[in-house]
């Protein structure tokens, strides 16, 4: 097949361009040359702007596009325009973001329950606004989908991926945990190793899609796992063995880490207080019945690591708490007599 990537030097697309030249497939790279420019020198680079700029896209079909990095409903729609007769499938790269708020009720165990794909999607008062930001971020991208139906139809597979980590994050939400590990010693961790955690491995999502492309499928897929669920507790475990086990979890509970000021998400990534977890907890069982499938969480983990090492020794971390507040809180407890 000939596949187009919209984007594809950063992360997923990376992950996406080695699964599709192991499978064999022609790609063909629409970036604006920015990012990671000497990347993938021996594929076909075509360079633009995909607001404004697709004209460099003219003269040529595809077997399918992949569209990792749209945002905005009216430059998504542009593409689609563009590429409309000169393109057999739209692959489009959403978020479970989309979905509205108080799509996780709760079981009468306490349990939430994350939204499936039938869910109700956000909605924006003005639907013409183009700046993204925590508010606007999933609704827009339900309108993003929406364009990208609207255009392919059948032909349309829109994928909600939830947390991607793996080699090459940017984010460092998931690198924090094994890079903290590796430091050793004490560190804050959240609530207790029961708590949900929910992933993708950007290199599980990339091969999901190809195989879904090969395959003719269309529709929208939560891309979501792993299955079985994962916990915190199990997170660690990993991360113990893929650095030698010299860092010891100081499992906080919820009073004590909203007493010092440490919040989910931002200062421990990944982790999300009971009654904000559908995030955690999203239905993943139509992209299992599709063939998604889950490296182990050690793989993982040891991989991450492994990237994370390499990177320059004086790298700070996206996420996460610096090792000085950390030190801070932890130096607090123990003089509390916690």
């Amino acid at each position: 097949m000939r596949v187009l990537i919209i984007g594809g030097t950063r992360f997923v697309g990376r992950h996406l361009v080695d699964a599709l030249r192991a499978r064999d497939h022609a790609v063909t790279l629409f970036t604006r040359g920015r990012t990671n420019p000497g990347l993938f020198g021996d594929v076909e680079h075509r360079i633009g702007d995909r607001d404004g700029g697709l004209a460099v896209l003219d003269g040529a079909e595809w077997d399918a596009v992949v569209d990792t990095c749209g945002y905005v409903p009216r430059v998504v729609g542009a593409s689609v325009s563009a590429l409309a007769g000169r393109v057999r499938r739209y692959v489009f790269i959403s978020t479970i973001s989309v979905y509205a708020d108080g799509t996780n009720p709760a079981d009468a165990d306490g349990l939430e329950h994350g939204p499936d794909e039938a869910a109700p999607v956000g909605v924006l008062e003005d639907p013409t606004v183009e700046n993204v930001d925590g508010v606007t971020y999933g609704p827009l991208k339900a309108l993003c989908e929406r364009a990208v139906i609207a255009g392919f139809g059948a032909a349309a597979l829109i994928v909600r991926p939830g947390v991607i980590v793996g080699p090459h994050d940017p984010t460092d939400r998931f690198t924090y945990w094994p890079a903290r590990f590796d430091r050793g010693g004490p560190f804050i961790a959240p609530e207790g190793p029961d708590a949900p955690l929910q992933y993708i491995d950007a290199r599980d999502l990339g091969a999901w899609i190809v195989r879904a492309i090969e395959d003719g499928i269309g529709g929208t897929y939560n891309a979501v796992g792993p299955t079985p669920a994962a916990t915190f507790g199990d997170l660690f475990a990993a991360c113990a063995a893929a650095t030698g086990g010299a860092a010891s979890p100081a499992w906080l509970d919820l009073p004590t880490l909203a007493a010092h000021g440490i919040r989910p998400w931002s200062d421990l990534p990944l982790w999300l207080p009971p009654g904000e977890r559908a995030l955690m907890r999203s239905s993943n069982a139509r992209a299992v019945g599709a063939g998604l499938t889950f490296r182990s969480l050690g793989s993982t983990v040891s991989d991450t690591l492994a990237w994370h090492r390499a990177r320059p020794a004086n790298v700070a971390l996206a996420a996460g708490l610096s090792p000085e507040r950390e030190a801070e809180v932890l130096a607090a407890l123990v003089g509390q007599g916690g």
